[in-house]
């Protein structure tokens, strides 16, 4: 009875279970876990405590959920996202199945699409306007997070986000037009090709721009349910959306608003490329304090040759959440790589060599293999392959994009021929998503060598492992 676009239907087949979690008082709308009878008590216990709470607080600020169930569906190990908002059925990776609950705020920003993406959403005839999913929920996503949480959690998250995007824009430096929020893709143009957090953190810190020049979220809020109630059940463009926010605040604000709005760099934020955000962007650093103090620590300490003598204990983290574990180690990244010592103290004290968390393992990982040449990443990078292939005990791979492909990626840059001999035994068991786009990558880097060695490289290339 709910309108949507096509391109939003979604069939999952298997052996799958179903339990219904909590029921929210006040509330007709129900939510539900699905999962394989080896899953299904796990996933229960994960998602149980928060799902229902996530999707009330959500409409206290939007306007009521309309489709009248929200089910979570946990998929195998090769889902190559963290999680596809599927109309009524949220489709979730499994490696959010941590045990302890620290992961499930992903489902935050799946439920929101439901007003951002499943309700408006932007023209599927091309993915032009994606970032109008992506930017609008991730940054709904972190509005609920303060809610939920507290206000430093918001900053906290685009503090986390601002990382990845920075990732993602050096990523495309020899494609700038996919560093871009509306991106004009030629006919035949596969948008996958332009898939990273790009969309996600540019549009939400866009938007977050917008919310500070229009006078905070008093004022920005009561917009928002505006917008979603005007565009629900349509597709639309920037173009529409931008003439739709002018109007609104002609209406309720005038030519103070209306002077705001044109005060903002629109073309550097909807068309510019390069490595920088438009504006510098502040954030609330309260809970990023002690994580940075202790990366700081950890890189004063490199000077010590016997790692027994640090100091450093697992004490240091016990009071971290996950997301502080996380800017711990991407802090790490900012400063030149550890001794191989002081790298595999890091992973032992702090057990991050061997946690089920995959968003602390990849870290750890990239913290190991920071610098290619060094002696760490020679060591560490077969762990990491064995990591990301699931071919370390575990039996579990780690098809995520936002995991397997930067691991790869990774592992080539310190030991290629090991990168292409791993992947080649393990590429079938990826989704054909993930392995179109790492197989990607090792064509343009065949690509390169092949211009530089020319017609006269044969036995340079069977030494890289490419012949």
């Amino acid at each position: 009875p709910v309108p949507i676009p096509p391109y939003l239907i979604a069939i999952a087949i298997g052996n799958f279970r179903y339990r219904a979690l909590p029921k929210v008082e006040g509330k007709e709308w129900s939510t539900g876990i699905w999962a394989e009878p080896e899953l299904i008590d796990a996933a229960y216990w994960e998602f149980s405590e928060d799902t229902g709470r996530f999707l009330a607080t959500a409409e206290k600020i939007l306007p009521p959920y309309r489709f009248g169930v929200y089910d979570l569906l946990v998929l195998p190990p090769s889902f190559p996202y963290g999680g596809m908002e599927n109309a009524c059925l949220t489709f979730l990776t499994p490696t959010l199945l941590t045990g302890d609950r620290t992961l499930v705020d992903v489902v935050v920003h799946e439920l929101t699409h439901s007003w951002f993406g499943n309700g408006v959403t932007y023209v599927q005839a091309n993915s032009t306007h994606f970032w109008l999913n992506e930017g609008w929920t991730t940054y709904i996503e972190r509005l609920l997070l303060q809610l939920l949480h507290t206000p430093a959690d918001r900053g906290f998250s685009f503090l986390i986000g601002y990382k990845s995007l920075q990732d993602a824009l050096k990523q495309y430096e020899e494609n700038p037009k996919y560093q871009r929020l509306v991106i004009d893709f030629e006919t035949g143009e596969d948008p996958d090709d332009a898939y990273s957090t790009v969309p996600y953190e540019k549009g939400a810190n866009f938007l977050l721009h917008l919310e500070r020049m229009l006078g905070g979220l008093d004022v920005f809020l009561p917009y928002i349910y505006e917008y979603v109630s005007t565009f629900m059940g349509k597709s639309i463009t920037t173009e529409q959306w931008k003439a739709h926010l002018y109007a609104y605040f002609e209406k309720h604000g005038g030519e103070e608003k209306i002077k705001a709005l044109n005060s903002v760099k629109w073309d550097e934020w909807l068309y510019g490329e390069g490595l920088k955000l438009p504006v510098e962007m502040v954030y609330d650093t309260a809970l990023a304090r002690e994580a940075f103090s202790l990366a700081e620590k950890w890189d004063a300490s490199r000077s010590e040759a016997d790692v027994s003598k640090l100091g450093f204990q697992a004490s240091d983290v016990a009071s971290f959440n996950a997301n502080q574990k996380i800017v711990f180690l991407e802090r790490l990244q900012s400063y030149t790589a550890l001794p191989t010592s002081h790298i595999k103290h890091l992973g032992q004290v702090y057990a991050f060599d061997s946690t089920p968390n995959a968003e602390l393992r990849w870290r750890f990982y990239e913290v190991a293999l920071l610098d290619p040449a060094s002696p760490a990443a020679k060591e560490f990078a077969p762990d990491a392959a064995k990591w990301v292939t699931g071919t370390d005990g575990s039996g579990i791979l780690r098809g995520r994009m936002k995991f397997c492909r930067p691991t790869f990626r990774a592992i080539a840059r310190a030991n290629r021929p090991l990168a292409l001999e791993v992947f080649a035994a393990n590429k079938e068991a990826f989704h054909p998503i993930a392995r179109r786009l790492i197989e990607k990558v090792r064509a343009c880097w065949e690509a390169l060598i092949g211009l530089v060695l020319g017609t006269h490289g044969g036995g340079i290339r069977q030494d890289l492992g490419l012949a």
